[in-house]
């Protein structure tokens, strides 16, 4: 009975196959937060906050286009399954497009996140260190659109080795750069959070180069894709892709600027609650990553099997997704409960308010632990919904309850004056909630009898 739960299409070993490579993938990239953050907390913390809030406000500004290109993974997954490989091309070159044509468009919002750091009442050292941070990212922003939308190439198809190998090349080179530019090793000058920057800029052009060497080599090893035969536009295909990756680009847009506004408000708390935020956020970051990739594989093998007209196989596979993420969220809890301590020590290497911060930062991860398997089982049945194509309703649910959980952490800090505590369990207490909603709209059934690919492009008889 239990190698049945294993076996099989939508079963958990082939979930396991698409999700283990993009785990180590998604690790990557969080790593590369991880040691940034780390090496910055080596020169000071307000280095290392600065390079948190603005991070984060660089990467909201392309979301929108993160979202709507990452919509290629489902629809290449769904192409896949109805038999129209050819398609498959199509959809990453119109993704393409899309990434080019949205880099002027996001270098001219650059002001708007100057703005922001200045109304969040963070010091004036801060801001000169979060705007030059802020900048550097955002001209570097295509080479990561690029990247993600040849990876949805793989990720579509459920062969993301290649994604994996690309995210290790951009990782290892990002490492590698920023311990030396910002702690100035090697013979580099110590340039701090601009080296910082500049190392992110470099191992993602990396990764970039080689996942465009896996897409080439791909046509090669797969013929039956006539990779070479899709770099042309092809408005059905862009039609799909703009009416379904919308509301994920919305969405994902919409709730990282709430999420950013969260973190620019715990900031204003002063420089103590700043650190101890950004260190349990960067291990809720950590214990992410493995439901990133879990949600990925669910969005791909729904995709496929929607795409070949069979909802049973895709909801076995959302059914594998929950199993998997509830096993790993039972020891994430006990990883956070009783050691935090030792976590939280990682990211102290000043004397200042040291002990404070350490004591802050593990209550705050302490309660991460609440909310750890409504996490994993949120990201599973939005990642099947969105897979099915039900994307419209998913961003409806989720930058609903983002904006609500900003208005009532708002309401805490600038109205209340409550305790920076008190405002960590308005964050605790909103992830249940949310996965609450998505699971009632699964169990509503309107996914089944959405239709994303319709045959219409099926190949005809010369």
């Amino acid at each position: 009975m239990f190698s049945k739960q294993f076996e099989g299409p939508g079963g958990i070993s082939q979930l396991l196959y698409i999700a283990i490579p993009m785990v180590v993938s998604q690790a990557c990239e969080t790593i590369m937060m991880f040691t940034d953050r780390l090496f910055l907390s080596q020169v000071s913390p307000m280095h290392m906050s600065a390079s948190m809030s603005g991070g984060v406000t660089a990467f909201m500004f392309s979301t929108f286009f993160i979202g709507l290109t990452g919509y290629a993974t489902p629809l290449v997954a769904q192409y896949l399954g109805s038999g129209n490989k050819k398609l498959c091309g199509v959809v990453i070159f119109q993704a393409l497009i899309i990434t080019f044509l949205s880099y002027p468009l996001i270098l001219a919002v650059i002001p708007i996140g100057h703005w922001l750091f200045s109304v969040v009442s963070h010091s004036p050292q801060q801001i000169a260190l979060e705007t030059m941070y802020f900048d550097i990212l955002m001209y570097g922003t295509v080479l990561g659109l690029a990247r993600n939308s040849i990876n949805a190439f793989f990720s579509g198809i459920g062969r993301t080795r290649m994604v994996m190998i690309s995210a290790l090349v951009t990782m290892s080179v990002n490492v590698v750069v920023n311990y030396m530019l910002i702690l100035g090793n090697g013979g580099f000058p110590a340039m701090g959070i601009k080296g910082a920057a500049i190392g992110t800029i470099i191992g993602s052009a990396c990764g970039l180069i080689t996942v465009m060497i896996g897409y080439i080599h791909s046509h090669k090893n797969n013929p039956q894709f006539e990779l070479n035969r899709t770099f042309h536009f092809d408005w059905s295909v862009m039609k799909k892709l703009l009416r379904f990756g919308s509301p994920g680009g919305l969405e994902l847009f919409l709730n990282l600027l709430a999420f950013d506004l969260v973190i620019l408000i715990f900031h204003s708390y002063g420089p103590i609650a700043a650190a101890s935020v950004t260190i349990a956020f960067n291990f809720d970051l950590l214990f992410f990553i493995p439901l990133i990739g879990v949600n990925i594989g669910v969005t791909s093998l729904v995709g496929r099997y929607m795409g070949s007209g069979d909802p049973n196989l895709a909801h076995r596979t959302m059914l594998s997704g929950l199993k998997v993420v509830t096993v790993y969220g039972v020891l994430m809890i006990a990883l956070f409960v009783f050691f935090p301590e030792p976590l939280v020590s990682i990211f102290i290497n000043s004397p200042t308010n040291a002990s404070e911060v350490s004591q802050m930062a593990s209550i705050m991860l302490q309660m991460v632990a609440i909310y750890v398997i409504a996490d994993g089982y949120a990201l599973v049945y939005s990642g099947a919904l969105r897979g099915s194509g039900d994307t419209f309703w998913t961003m409806v649910i989720s930058v609903t309850l983002h904006w609500l959980f900003l208005a009532e952490v708002l309401v805490f800090i600038k109205w209340l004056k409550l305790s920076p505590i008190a405002a960590w369990i308005a964050f605790v207490l909103f992830i249940p909630i949310i996965a609450v909603a998505f699971i009632l709209r699964y169990r509503s059934g309107a996914w089944r009898k959405i239709k994303v690919v319709d045959g219409s492009h099926l190949p005809t008889a010369a």
